[in-house]
């Protein structure tokens, strides 16, 4: 029995680039930030982050480029594919995607109400406002070490 399946919760490291191929067929190609922390035998907090090339074909392709964007968070649930292919001076490079089987958006964002690219995003810039509007912490003066945090 084999089994090829894949499944990640991350986000967009840029815009979903959405193109039509000779068929008439859509696909849409992006890449998704994960991220693994961990504690080594040191005692030390380690992150690693690994990046994603995802396709997305067909009506997805359409519902990815309209609602993701850089930022958006998304859960990617498909197949690995390596394909081989030629770059300008002739030498053969590997790449490995994730094919996708199924697009789940992730959640909105509380300033836009949606999902609409129009809204202030990591991509277009945060409105003054809104920048304004978030507290100020500084670790030293409340006794919150850096390491406490999960992020």
């Amino acid at each position: 029995m084999n089994l090829n399946k894949v499944i990640i919760i991350g986000r967009l490291t840029a815009d979903p680039q959405l193109r039509t191929i000779p068929s008439g067929q859509q696909v849409a190609s992006f890449s998704i930030a994960t991220n693994r922390i961990w504690t080594d035998k040191m005692g030390k907090k380690q992150d690693e982050t690994e990046f994603h090339n995802v396709v997305v074909w067909g009506r997805q392709a359409e519902i990815a480029s309209q609602f993701l964007f850089k930022g958006s968070m998304a859960m990617i649930e498909g197949r690995l594919r390596t394909r081989t292919w030629q770059n300008k001076e002739g030498h053969n490079i590997k790449t490995t995607e994730i094919i996708s089987e199924r697009l789940q958006l992730g959640p909105r964002s509380q300033n836009s109400g949606g999902f609409s690219k129009q809204a202030p995003s990591l991509s277009h810039g945060i409105d003054q406002d809104i920048k304004e509007e978030l507290p100020e912490i500084n670790i030293d003066e409340e006794g919150i070490k850096a390491d406490d945090l999960p992020f």
